[in-house]
């Protein structure tokens, strides 16, 4: 086996050694991540390997499988062109299948005021591009892909990934960041059109400090504005569907999400365009404890 190419990130509690049998995804990563530490010791949790599925793919139509501590025996391997995007589903697949430190929520998240905002829901219901765009407007961006609850006090522990552009997200996006916080576009990917942002400086150097959930929203897409009550049960029974250890957390997964329904106001939001979701998200937040 050739030399594996390697670097060290730590992103919130988390660190990670993402290794490479071609140097382009980590220079790519190293632009993108140049704000973000590497671990003191250099010990981490997890490893990334981005490999050729076969020999010959190293240098004849490469290809990238990718593996790690954590991986998925059938994924199907993208094009070299798409390395980045397998190194952040990598890194995706570790926290999914390996994290037991927090309950995982698949969300995103931001902040104001040492409170927390929380949005989960299906893809394509624009959470990413709306936690992007309120960090844009005086809000701590703290994450996009998971949420982490800290299994002891509930409160929220950042984790500011890049943030996951898709599609018209990214034309959205580009008319109020600058260019330079941009990784590339990555056309026809399996998950349609794709374009990293880089956090606000501030999510970096504030990703040790955590915060009380203090909204839940279930943010839908291209519906007319509304706020909608949701039953405890409902909720419940959603977030067990988007946490990826709720059941290997066993009881204490049991007792961190209990809590968080019981404890976090939660709406259903229905909006046509990011003014009108930051316009009810407004409304709603004003009137927070």
């Amino acid at each position: 086996m050739a030399e594996m190419h390697q670097i060290l990130l730590k992103i919130g509690p988390a660190a990670f050694r993402i290794a490479s049998a071609w140097r382009r995804p980590l220079e790519e990563l190293e632009a993108l991540y140049r704000d973000f530490p590497a671990p003191t010791d250099n010990s981490v949790d997890f490893t990334v390997r981005l490999e050729p599925e076969k020999p010959w793919r190293r240098f004849i139509r490469p290809s990238v499988h990718i593996g790690g501590d954590f991986w998925l025996p059938d994924a199907a391997p993208l094009p070299l062109g798409q390395g980045l995007l397998a190194a952040e589903m990598g890194m995706n697949l570790q926290m999914a299948l390996g994290w037991r430190r927090h309950l995982l929520l698949h969300a995103s998240s931001v902040e104001k005021d040492g409170k927390a905002l929380i949005m989960t829901g299906l893809s394509g219901s624009g959470k990413s591009t709306l936690s992007a765009m309120l960090a844009e407007r005086g809000w701590r961006f703290m994450g996009d892909e998971f949420a982490l609850l800290d299994l002891e006090t509930g409160d929220l522990v950042p984790f500011p990934r890049l943030i996951s552009l898709k599609n018209k997200a990214i034309e959205t996006m580009q008319q109020v960041v600058p260019e330079n916080r941009f990784g590339p576009e990555m056309k026809a990917t399996p998950k349609g059109d794709i374009r990293h942002l880089i956090p606000p400086t501030a999510a970096v150097a504030r990703m040790d400090e955590p915060a009380r959930p203090a909204l839940l929203l279930f943010p839908r897409f291209g519906h007319a504005p509304e706020l909608r009550d949701m039953g405890q049960s409902e909720v419940f029974v959603r977030l067990t569907q988007a946490s990826t250890n709720y059941v290997a957390l066993g009881e204490a997964g049991f007792h961190a999400l209990t809590r968080f329904v019981d404890r976090v106001p939660t709406k259903a939001m229905d909006y046509q365009s990011g003014e009108q979701a930051e316009a009810l998200i407004q409304s709603l937040w004003s009137k927070l404890p």
